[in-house]
């Protein structure tokens, strides 16, 4: 077998038989082209033309599995402006628009799952100044970005969260999407319950693992009820360990028993990740591959995919070969090069364009946004491995801060 053959094989779903044309998947990113309005929330998170020509574009580029941005489960409470958003509450139209994104995506054999989300107490106070949460800890300042004391969700406020994701996911099917993502880490709701940083509540939705599972597991449960239909697919977005204080986060125990119990209840696909908005995961190749292969020998069925790092053919394929992953998650090497799988499969490429930033996770999640804008108007995508471009780019940051910079990274966290 070459080097990278092994990347183009198919892999087939546990629970859904759904079956993905390649090993290679590409992982949420926070795509701000849909709809806003700052004064009528019914006039938000509509796919615009941009965003379709977007997934038009990743569409042809050859990816096993396209996941999308975090679409928003509640019109008011977003991560970002400019969400794509399923509530209850929206014009009906919308699932005109979701239909021509999926066939946008799918046009050349891609399974497209889309994300779903909620914020929870993780949204800038200029969209929402009254957030929910698991308890009312309330987030840090980030980079300049302000968030409001959070108000614990009440028993019938955790009921209609899950309904919410549920009416979300049954939109997506109807739509014709293979599947959906729950985004379950990097410090938004699911993940706000699940943490014993951001959960000390008392009831059934707090304390033991189980119980600080139970929304997630609920949120699961109620997706193929109001589906119901066995072929569409589920996967859960976890952080293998939050990278916090010793015992103050999801440890790594926690997150393989979690997993064990998303196989249980038929999740296909586990992507791992990690970090927060308060603290963002390591910086080298292959960040979470080490917890991928102790996760590995706890999972007798459901998928597991690992996002973060990853840039050179040679290393993602060692880890399908070595059965530490069973895809490869990739996201910011398909903002700077869309059909980056494609070539990879060829042969052409061995290894994803590296940028000439100076160290800075400012700067390479700032330019990641630039080139999916870039992508989803139709222009020319900025090439950051020319040093040239990267210190205009600099510049013309400076120029701005730090509101354009802070609105930004209050969009774009865990871009990988």
């Amino acid at each position: 077998m070459t080097d990278v053959a092994v990347l183009g094989q198919p892999v087939t779903f546990p629970f859904s038989k759904k079956t993905a044309k390649n090993r290679l998947m590409k992982s949420a990113m926070s795509e701000r082209l849909a709809t806003f309005s700052s004064y009528d929330p019914r006039m938000r998170g509509q796919p615009t033309e941009e965003l379709i020509r977007l997934y038009e574009t990743w569409g042809t580029g050859g990816i096993g599995i396209i996941v999308t941005g975090n679409i928003q489960v509640k019109k008011d409470h977003l991560e970002a402006t400019g969400n794509a958003i399923i509530d209850r509450g929206l014009p009906s139209d919308y699932l005109d628009d979701y239909r021509v994104l999926a066939g946008a995506a799918k046009a050349c054999g891609s399974l497209v799952l889309g994300q779903l989300s909620h914020p929870g107490r993780q949204v800038p106070i200029t969209i929402q100044s009254s957030p929910e949460s698991s308890s009312d800890i309330e987030h840090p300042s980030v980079a300049g970005v302000l968030f409001a004391r959070p108000t614990p969700l009440t028993s019938q406020g955790i009921r209609d969260i899950v309904q919410r994701f549920a009416y979300a996911a049954l939109v997506l099917y109807k739509a014709g999407f293979d599947g959906v993502q729950l985004h379950a880490a990097h410090g938004y709701l699911l993940h706000q319950f699940l943490s014993p940083r951001t959960n000390n509540r008392t009831d059934d939705y707090g304390g033991s693992l189980l119980n600080r599972a139970r929304l997630l597991l609920e949120t699961v449960a109620e997706i193929k009820s109001t589906v119901n239909d066995s072929s569409f697919m589920i996967s859960v977005k976890l952080n293998c360990q939050d990278f916090l204080y010793p015992n103050d986060g999801v440890s790594e125990r926690e997150s393989i028993a979690l997993a064990k119990m998303l196989e249980y209840i038929g999740v296909d696909l586990v992507e791992v990740s990690g970090g927060t908005y308060e603290l963002q995961s390591p910086s080298r190749e292959a960040y979470f591959i080490d917890f991928a292969d102790r996760l590995r020998p706890n999972l007798s069925w459901s998928k597991v995919c690992v996002t973060g790092g990853f840039r050179s053919a040679s290393a993602m394929a060692d880890a399908v070969r070595r059965n530490s992953t069973d895809v490869i998650g990739l996201a910011r090497p398909l903002t700077a090069e869309p059909l980056l799988v494609t070539e990879i499969l060829r042969g052409d490429k061995l290894h994803a364009k590296k940028n000439k930033f100076p160290y800075s996770q400012t700067f390479h999640i700032t330019a990641a946004a630039t080139q999916i804008a870039e992508i989803g108007n139709g222009y020319d995508i900025t090439d950051f491995s020319n040093p040239f471009n990267v210190s205009r780019f600099i510049a013309k940051l400076q120029q701005e801060l730090p509101t354009a910079m802070s609105e930004t990274i209050s969009g774009y966290p865990g871009i990988f």
